[in-house]
């Protein structure tokens, strides 16, 4: 238990010295990507192998550890999920790729005994080997601040966070600064929430403080619904003591001594390292009573979601906390007046708090020197699709899409044409750019301007074979059983346009369709309750906006240009290509295919069912579908 300044100072030195005594350190990605791909299995062979070999293994961080130890840890998510499970080498700064338990006899005999690096197990592209993890362009284009230590300490140790001057902030809030101050910094550094709204966090934190009533809380909201959006999930699973320390300096600077952290149960293994992370905070004395002798108090509770998208919404979040069901309310009062149990709350998400401590360690000036001048800082995207590098990465703000999906990303899978992007999850919309408009910049202000938002951070680039039709039926699909129900625009409303888009792709559709389709969706966004329900129809309006001929194409041409669409796919036969081998014809569920053997078959439209099984089975292209 630290009691004060000086006793953190002499325990961070200790942690530094045991940090530097290991000889060797091996960090194995344990994120959930690469858990599922089998690196817990990696870790632990390559721990026996250590012991097999009679070499000294530490796995936590002790103050008294042997020197040229070799340090085995887990960390967090690397974010180069496509090439997982991922293995680091400090402090050679090697990255492997894609280890597999059959890899670890050799990265022991070679890496740990001998310091050779595995070559074969280093990134190549275009002939070229990067062997050190920030040399690989997924890396080098990225400016890593909030995820600067994700996949670089043990994410369960609060001793290698503290080693790699963690609490530092805290530290500084508690004996250097008042509320006062750290409320001015953090408006001044003009960070901004990161959950979507955009909303300046300083001001929020600002009017929580000054408000009468004495009892406040803060709210973090690690709820995430995103589909494909995991940036607060591989903080807390990576990370999570930098998230609790933004936290508690919130805490400090309004007032409030109670927080609560509000994370989908579906993230069982953030669940799991943040109550290791609050256990290990508290039995060192940065959480709880009395805080390195101080007298300030902060207690950390944790609450398990269920699932509902709408508990994204703030009101909704915390009447879910209260036990009560996740419904959003008429606003004001507003939560920084009235918020959980009726208090003054500050409500942030958790790369928003993961930002904190950085800002007050490193000073205004320097967060601000990052970024765009309305939107200083970086913002952690992750991006999934029709991409060659999927993960996580994280670039200033104004970074343009160019530098994401090319420079970063790799491009577009198959070399094919890039077509769209849809950043924001549901709440998002759907942006076309010609290959002349791919420097349009990434920030809150640039993307307001154009209809769209960013939102949690997903990023689903999409190639030219994707149908934005369908892209809008599938994210109204999921906003309509994702509605709370409250009110009536938001749960009617989203039910009508999804009628309407199943309508369009099954080739009923119709040009009163169309219209139909955009005036509701006009009024959803004029009069839904919430904020969710407000931007529900942005998918909708973003596709007509800049899809309209795909539209028009299924509702006047009956045709579906990219071949999604099944009901508006028309199958044939190549007589030029085909061989006569009959495969497509075995593979036909109904039958619908005929011809001899070594001539050319053909195929019944009446009784084409255009499963796309003739398609797939057949090997030389003959089968086309228009």
């Amino acid at each position: 238990m630290l009691t004060s300044r000086q006793e953190l100072a002499a325990f961070r030195a200790d942690c530094k010295a045991a940090l530097s005594a290991q000889k060797i350190r091996i960090l194995v990605c344990a994120g959930t990507g690469c858990v599922a791909g089998g690196s817990l299995d990696v870790y632990q062979r390559l721990i026996d192998l250590c012991n097999e070999n009679k070499l000294s293994v530490s796995v936590e961080l002790e103050e008294h550890v042997d020197h040229d130890s070799i340090g085995i840890k887990k960390s967090g998510c690397h974010g180069f999920c496509e090439m997982g499970p991922l293995v680091k080498i400090e402090p050679m700064g090697w990255l492997y790729l894609k280890v597999k338990t059959g890899d670890c006899e050799e990265i022991v005999e070679k890496t740990v005994m001998h310091g050779e690096p595995v070559e074969r197990l280093f990134y190549t592209q275009s002939g070229r080997t990067y062997e050190k993890q920030f040399d690989i362009p997924f890396y080098e284009r990225q400016t890593r601040v909030v995820l600067g230590q994700c996949g670089q300490i043990d994410a369960d140790s609060i001793r290698e966070y503290i080693a790699e001057g963690g609490y530092t902030a805290l530290e500084k809030a508690l004996f250097d600064m008042t509320g006062e101050q750290i409320c001015s910094d953090i408006e001044e550094s003009g960070l901004r929430g990161r959950g979507g709204g955009g909303y300046p966090t300083g001001r929020k934190w600002g009017q929580v403080r000054r408000q009468k009533e004495e009892v406040r809380y803060i709210v973090c909201n690690g709820d995430e619904g995103d589909p494909g959006a995991f940036m607060d999930r591989s903080i807390m699973e990576g990370n999570p003591h930098r998230m609790l320390e933004g936290m508690i300096i919130a805490g400090v600077a309004t007032g409030a001594h109670d927080g609560y952290i509000y994370v989908r149960a579906e993230y069982p293994l953030a669940v799991k390292r943040l109550k290791n992370a609050i256990e290990q905070a508290e039995a060192c004395g940065i959480l709880g009573e009395n805080i390195l002798g101080t007298g300030f108090a902060f207690r950390m509770h944790i609450n398990q979601g269920a699932g509902a998208f709408v508990c994204g919404e703030g009101s909704a979040l915390t009447a879910s906390i209260e036990g009560d069901r996740g419904m959003p309310r008429v606003k004001p009062p507003r939560t920084v007046e009235a918020g959980l149990f009726g208090k003054p709350t500050v409500l942030n998400n958790v790369e928003t708090f993961a930002n904190v401590p950085l800002i007050i360690e490193n000073g205004v000036r320097w967060y601000r020197s990052i970024g765009t001048e309305t939107s200083p800082g970086t913002k952690a995207f992750a991006i999934t699709g029709n991409v060659k590098n999927t993960g996580l990465v994280e670039i200033p703000m104004g970074a343009t899409l160019r530098e994401i999906i090319f420079d970063i990303g790799g491009g577009i899978k198959n070399d094919e044409e890039f077509k769209a992007v849809q950043i924001g999850g549901p709440s998002g919309g759907c942006l076309t750019f010609g290959k002349d408009q791919l420097d349009f910049t990434l920030d809150f202000d640039s993307l307001k301007k154009v209809g769209a938002m960013i939102g949690s951070g997903g990023l689903v680039v999409m190639d030219e074979h994707t149908c934005m039709v369908e892209v809008a039926r599938f994210f109204m699909n999921f906003t309509q059983n994702e509605s709370c129900g409250k009110c009536v625009p938001c749960r009617e409303g989203t039910k009508r346009m999804r009628e309407v888009l199943e309508k369009i792709v099954a080739g009923n559709g119709t040009m009163e369709d169309v219209e139909l389709l955009e005036e509701i969706a006009e009024t959803v966004s004029k009069t839904a309750l919430c904020g969710l329900g407000k931007t529900a129809a942005n998918p909708v309006l973003s596709t007509l906006k800049y899809f309209r001929d795909e539209y028009m194409a299924h509702v006047i041409d009956k045709r579906c240009p990219a071949g999604v669409c099944s009901a508006l796919r028309t199958f044939k036969i190549d007589e030029t290509k085909c061989r006569g081998c009959s495969l497509c014809s075995k593979k036909c569920p109904v039958g619908a295919i005929s011809g001899e053997l070594k001539s050319p078959f053909k195929i019944d439209a009446s009784n084409c069912i255009k499963c796309g099984a003739c398609q797939a089975s057949c090997n030389f292209g003959a089968v086309i579908c228009e």
